[in-house]
């Protein structure tokens, strides 16, 4: 998917009998997720939430046209996009999650770390995921305040405590990417894969 599409959200099975799916959402507001209806898949199939409601861990959402589990079931796993038409700018010091990939990844002494590969959630925060220069294997770092100095479209600059590079499996990564004890998950400001709606026009649910 190019980046004229933003993602949004992910199915991540079915849900009873009827075709519902459970779904988890990427935008700031995760609720605001239906108001981008109609969304694309990957392969430009339109999907259309009819019905959303929450639950502990996203949505369990009725979608146009879904309406047995068969039909739920071929779309456990299926990424949900929006095109970058429909969004608003970010606005300064904000980034799509969506356009972290690829990025450049520097330490704060400007030393080039890698690149990030793709951008991960297990329930806790994101965590890019970094191709180590010098490494055949990658490395999940928090995308929160307490490890990005910078995120501005372009590069990202991260400060890591002492070690955390070392060759042995993180604790992140033991963990299924579980930020570190004591640090939280919080994003840099208002940085998600896609703002709410509203939130071009200034407002706040």
């Amino acid at each position: 998917m190019g980046k004229d599409m933003v993602l949004v959200g992910l199915i991540t099975s079915a849900h009873g009998i009827r075709g519902e799916v459970k779904l988890r959402s990427f935008t700031a507001e995760p609720e605001a997720i239906a108001a981008y209806s109609p969304l694309e898949t990957a392969s430009g199939e339109k999907i259309v939430i009819a019905k959303l409601r929450a639950q502990k861990d996203g949505f369990i959402a009725i979608l146009k046209g879904v309406t047995d589990r068969n039909r739920a079931e071929a779309l456990r796993g299926t990424e949900l996009f929006v095109p970058r038409a429909r969004l608003p700018e970010p606005e300064d010091g904000e980034v799509y999650i969506h356009d972290l990939i690829g990025l450049p990844v520097h330490l704060a002494d400007q030393t080039r770390l890698g690149e990030i590969v793709s951008v991960e959630n297990y329930g806790a925060g994101d965590l890019i995921d970094v191709k180590v220069e010098g490494r055949k294997d990658t490395v999940l770092i928090p995308f929160a305040h307490s490890f990005v100095l910078e995120a501005d479209g372009v590069k990202v600059v991260v400060d890591l405590p002492e070690g955390f590079l070392d060759e042995s499996p993180s604790p992140l990564a033991e963990e299924g990417g579980a930020a570190a004890p004591g640090e939280g998950s919080p994003h840099p400001p208002r940085s998600r894969s896609a703002p709410s709606p509203t939130r071009g026009e200034g407002k706040k649910r």
